[in-house]
């Protein structure tokens, strides 16, 4: 794919996250390195992905975005005016389970685009 010639051509994207499980120590970083139109939502430990309620959106254009509360830790910032290649940096201070998925309704509800962050070891202060 050329995406030069066609930078905005948002149904040629993979929706996958990867890897699906990602473990780092207490006060280390994931760093979310984002192709293409996506949102990355990360969720408190012990968070499921049946407990996201995604009838809680911030409406389209050009596609709703995911918009649950509940348990929610960090919101990537919207992805609809930006360039869709970036990078998101987020430190996890405490041990545990972190859900995180795409924020883009379609990707999350449709492509199960979703994995886990596996925070070990003592807390950071």
């Amino acid at each position: 794919m050329d995406r030069f010639t066609n930078p905005n051509d948002r149904t040629r994207n993979n929706h996958q996250l990867l890897p699906q499980v990602v473990q780092i120590k207490a006060g280390g970083a994931v760093n979310f390195i984002i192709s293409g139109f996506h949102e990355p939502v990360i969720y408190g430990d012990g968070t499921q992905p049946g407990d996201i309620n995604t009838n809680l959106v911030v409406p389209p254009p050009p596609v709703a975005l995911i918009d649950d509360p509940a348990n929610r830790m960090f919101r990537g910032i919207d992805p609809r005016p930006l360039s869709q290649d970036r990078v998101e940096s987020v430190i996890f201070r405490k041990s545990g389970t972190y859900l995180v998925i795409c924020g883009v309704q379609p990707h999350f509800v449709n492509d199960g685009m979703f994995g886990f962050v596996k925070v070990t070891g003592p807390d950071a202060d």
